[in-house]
């Protein structure tokens, strides 16, 4: 136990000799775990999507379609006509789900700015714009994709909640396009 000791207190010292030293390793790995935490909420995005389509394609959750409708949150997927009112809760939380990866790819940008600005007097820039066009392509996929399940559910979706999901939508790619 002695020696793991000796060993953790000679590695924690060349660590803080490191980070001291190169100011931007922290800065690197913040941006990895910003691009983790991206891709993982756009898994959840496509997630959700896939659990929309399996809704849309079994409304009663009976027959063929059965297994795919246990995707559904909530403890009334077992019911005959219960998952169909789940579908305005389901797209609901993906638009906002949608809006968070949103607000995560338009901070990107405002940093990706900053940096552009700040290389105009010296400091260190990236000039790699592939990561930045990759997360905005990604994301406006699962937008198409999104806005295509909430169309073919309208009738479900109702007057009502139909026009303020397509204003959400059109903020969403709206603001994307105009950063």
């Amino acid at each position: 136990l002695r020696l793991v000791a000796v060993l953790k207190a000679i590695l924690e010292g060349e660590k803080a000799a490191v980070l001291k030293r190169d100011r931007h390793l922290p800065l690197s790995f913040h941006r990895r775990q910003e691009e983790l935490k991206f891709s993982l909420g756009l898994q959840r995005l496509q997630h959700r999507v896939r659990e929309i389509q399996a809704l849309r394609d079994s409304p009663t959750g009976e027959g063929p379609g059965q297994d795919r409708s246990l995707l559904s949150v909530g403890p009334s997927w077992g019911a005959a006509k219960a998952p169909l009112g789940e579908l305005p809760t389901l797209i609901l939380e993906a638009v906002k789900e949608l809006e968070a990866a949103k607000q995560q790819v338009l901070k990107r940008i405002q940093i990706w700015k900053r940096q552009q600005q700040l290389a105009g007097n010296g400091a260190l820039f990236e000039e790699n714009l592939a990561p930045l066009q990759k997360r905005c392509e990604s994301l406006v996929e699962v937008y198409f994709q999104l806005h295509q399940q909430v169309m073919a559910a309208s009738v479900e979706l109702g007057a009502e909640l139909l026009p303020r999901l397509l204003e959400r939508f059109n903020e969403v790619l709206s603001s994307l396009v105009k950063r």
